[in-house]
């Protein structure tokens, strides 16, 4: 890969509301190992290798399984998600496909709160913008050490 512009150095002032919304999800009820489970599985659909090894470090560093990690891209047919992280995770899907049917919308509106829907719509809008960044402007896979970034 060609060395490209360094994001982290040019745009501090442009990635001020991320960090702001990454902020006030660190506050949201949303439980952070659900947290970790919507940011993985968002950055396996979309590819992005340095946010699979972040949030797989820090999903793991905040006891998740290497069970559920594995199977998160099988989530549908795997016994090892709860009925409210099945809901999050279609939503997570179809917010990042930019496609969410009256049924998803109903599944995930029984598990979750107004407030929390829009929590999770956040969580899936912002990693999906984490991934196109880099995509856009890579850091390169393996960097990253648990609470690199607070």
């Amino acid at each position: 890969m060609e060395k490209r512009i360094n994001l982290f150095e040019k745009a501090i002032d442009g990635l001020k509301p991320i960090y702001a919304m990454g902020a006030y999800l660190k506050k949201s009820s949303i439980e952070k190992s659900l947290q970790e489970l919507l940011v993985f599985r968002v950055s396996q659909i979309n590819g992005c290798a340095f946010c699979l090894d972040m949030h797989s470090k820090d999903a793991r560093a905040a006891g998740e399984t290497e069970q559920r990690l594995y199977g998160l891209s099988a989530w549908r047919e795997t016994p090892y998600y709860t009925d409210r992280e099945r809901a999050a995770l279609a939503w997570a899907e179809a917010i990042t496909a930019s496609k969410v049917s009256d049924e998803v919308y109903a599944k995930v509106s029984g598990h979750f709160t107004e407030e929390e829907l829009i929590d999770l719509t956040l969580i899936a809008t912002s990693i999906n913008t984490w991934n196109r960044l880099q995509s856009a402007f890579p850091v390169k896979a393996g960097s990253y050490t648990v609470g690199q970034f607070g």
